[in-house]
């Protein structure tokens, strides 16, 4: 069986892995992506997307940005917890940026990218399964299926931007995981008070409830106790609009009707190390998170372009991609940011659902100074937007 041979092969096509690829591809690095799935589905899907604006800055300078079909900004932050006292508000304007983030649709992100990879003409191959990973000083090497039939690809260095399954076959890496007991219930809603640029992130004895400006609406991301997740989610419409308005509040005035509902459980689950013999993982092959202050995909953004840069520090000719010296000054480089977003969503998880009573008081209070120490919310919202580097 011929193989074929690349600079860069990755392995997973959801949007961490095709904005590598697009951004290697535009720096002339000869790159394959591979994904198990087909092409993006044309339906409505609800899940929304967090973007911080560092994320809008590295979708912008790959040509994605303008190609979104609705981007919804969210120029506030509000931060309470329930039946607690104690806010935090959070402004564009504190934190020196035009927007804190935005809201996008996942789908359309994931269509975008891929009708730029092929305007690009990138060998993206969907629809390919792969079974098998091995490693060598020279070279890694891929075997996959599609459409029936075997094939291999070759390469100077194997980037993971999978769900993790496949870096159970790289020798050295292992996962560590925590389990929540919770589910995430995501869902397009509609109140009384529409929305103004304004995201809400209220803490709660069973988790962290979500409002993101959302179009003319609010994308819900409800975490519920796994064991109540399927029952709500089977509600009727007006009885979860109901269970919501008790459990959220009225901030945003009545929570008036509900699109699609979807769920899925929340994990801590982290590869140690990011880095193995001619491999590379990234996004969610590295670090899955839970998405309070919505950190995931942002944190697997930077992994990708920061690995592009790595890739392109010097002249093409020079550069030893997929070397011993190159991936550990990536993993250097990536490690701060990667250790400060999970130590800073794992905390919120765990702290703000603890049942003893005067610890939620002093994550009032902690709330309350924070929102009159200016300085202090700039470096937290900063590092939110940029990462562990502001």
């Amino acid at each position: 069986m011929t193989a074929d041979h690349f600079d860069v092969i990755i392995v997973g096509g959801g949007p961490v892995g095709m904005a590598l690829a697009i951004c290697l591809h535009e720096r002339g690095v000869s790159t394959s992506l591979l994904e198990a799935q087909g092409l993006p589905e044309q339906v409505k899907d609800p899940r929304p997307l967090a973007l911080s604006y560092g994320s809008h800055l590295i979708l912008e300078r790959l040509g994605v940005w303008e190609t979104l079909p609705q981007i919804t900004a969210i120029k506030t932050i509000h931060i309470s917890n329930s039946s607690h006292f104690g806010r935090t508000v959070l402004t564009s304007e504190e934190a020196g940026v035009s927007e804190l983030g935005y809201v996008v649709n996942y789908h359309d992100l994931h269509r975008s990218m891929h009708q730029l990879l092929q305007n690009h003409g990138a060998h993206y191959q969907t629809g390919a399964t792969v079974s098998r990973l091995t490693t060598s000083t020279e070279q890694a090497q891929v075997e996959y299926q599609q459409a029936g039939k075997n094939k291999q690809v070759t390469a100077k260095l194997l980037v993971l931007a999978d769900g993790g399954q496949l870096a159970t076959q790289i020798e050295n890496i292992n996962y560590h995981t925590y389990e929540y007991q919770q589910w995430a219930i995501v869902a397009n809603v509609e109140t009384s008070i529409p929305q103004n640029g304004v995201a809400y992130e209220r803490f709660t004895a069973d988790g962290p409830v979500a409002l993101l400006p959302s179009g003319n609406g609010y994308a819900l991301v409800w975490t519920v106790p796994s064991l109540s997740a399927q029952e709500i989610l089977s509600l009727d419409d007006i009885t979860f609009l109901s269970r919501l308005q008790d459990h959220f509040g009225h901030r945003t005035g009545k929570f008036l009707s509900c699109g699609k509902r979807s769920g899925f459980p929340l994990i801590l689950k982290y590869a140690s190390p990011t880095i193995a013999r001619r491999t590379v993982l990234v996004g969610n092959a590295a670090q899955t998170l839970h998405p309070v202050a919505g950190q995931g995909f942002n944190l697997g953004l930077r992994d990708a372009f920061e690995l592009s840069n790595a890739i392109n520090e010097r002249p093409i000719q020079f550069v030893k991609i997929g070397a011993c010296e190159m991936l550990k000054n990536y993993k250097n480089k990536r490690q701060v940011d990667r250790d400060a977003g999970k130590l800073f969503t794992h905390s919120l998880a765990k702290i703000f659902t603890s049942d003893l009573p005067l610890l939620q008081t002093f994550c009032g209070m902690g709330l309350s100074v924070l929102d009159c120490l200016p300085p202090v919310k700039r470096f937290v919202a900063r590092r939110m937007i940029f990462g562990a580097r502001g």
